[in-house]
């Protein structure tokens, strides 16, 4: 009872809420009053969606003024059980591989980010990833996700972005996540292409790139910058970069299982996180 009156009191406090229209969202939320919660109540609402609510029983789509970091975040129902993944035109559309392969292990997906668009590269309505975060062009999730992904690299390097670029915009956004979820787990995906050998060009360059800024930072890669000749998908690009309907599944798949080798399977039902098995000792 207690906790349901703090709730209560929550609400009262005027915290302002707006809906969206859907995913990260990029409709500016409305501005809050000059309530403060106290660390009681914002402690209530925490232990409300920790059992699976969401936060003041606000419905999924809302806005809400998170007072912890003073931004507005997405409602969303279930982040015990939901990946966040920020991405680009590969990640996108609700078939996108990288979304596929989350799916695969466990994850809903709830995707912040747009085509056109990466660690560097801007499309005109979001600016690139950092800067689309900072400025609140979409909006990251409340509560903490069971995994954050980050997936991308190929418009960096099909804009010309420097190396030197690529390397602060994504060290400036793992720290901005860190600090928005402290202790959350991360990973990242890297660009898609066909291998050095078989003209993956800068694409390649920019996978090998970002694994070597995810392993300085500690977090597990997938790097896929060569999984277009490695499995012979080449033949379902439905353009010069972009996959038909069989490709995506068909990537989708290897990121599950990659995923799955990384210890990265989403949480049980119970909302505990799996332990990676030890590997199989080898038989004599």
């Amino acid at each position: 009872m207690r906790k349901a009156s703090a709730l209560t009191r929550f609400v009262a406090s005027g915290i302002a809420v707006a809906a969206l229209l859907g995913g990260c969202g990029q409709t500016p939320a409305a501005t809050p009053d000059s309530g403060v919660p106290s660390p009681a109540q914002a402690a209530a609402a925490g232990a409300y969606q920790a059992r699976g609510g969401d936060p003041l029983g606000l419905s999924p789509g809302s806005v809400y003024r998170n007072p912890a970091s003073g931004r507005d975040e997405v409602v969303v129902p279930d982040m015990r059980h939901t990946a966040l993944l920020i991405g680009d035109s590969q990640s996108e559309p609700t078939d996108g591989w990288p979304r596929l392969g989350l799916a695969a292990v466990g994850y809903k997906v709830h995707f912040c980010g747009l085509g056109g668009t990466g660690f560097v590269a801007s499309n005109g309505k979001t600016g690139n990833y950092i800067d689309a975060l900072q400025r609140g062009d979409w909006k990251l999730p409340y509560g903490t996700p069971a995994l954050i992904v980050i997936q991308g690299g190929g418009n960096d390097a099909a804009h010309g972005a420097t190396d030197a670029q690529i390397v602060a915009n994504a060290d400036r956004l793992i720290g901005a996540l860190r600090e928005r979820y402290p202790g959350a787990r991360m990973a990242m995906i890297g660009t898609l292409a066909r291998g050095a050998n078989y003209g993956g060009g800068r694409r390649t360059q920019v996978d090998a790139l970002l694994g070597t800024v995810s392993a300085r930072n500690g977090i597990p890669f997938v790097g896929v910058g060569d999984w277009l000749s490695k499995y012979n998908l080449a033949k379902n690009l439905a353009d010069a970069v972009h996959m038909d309907a069989a490709g995506r599944r068909s990537l989708g798949g290897l990121l599950g299982s990659r995923l799955r080798q990384l210890g990265l399977e989403g949480p049980s039902l119970d909302g505990t996180v799996p332990v990676a098995a030890p590997p199989a000792t080898p038989a004599d």
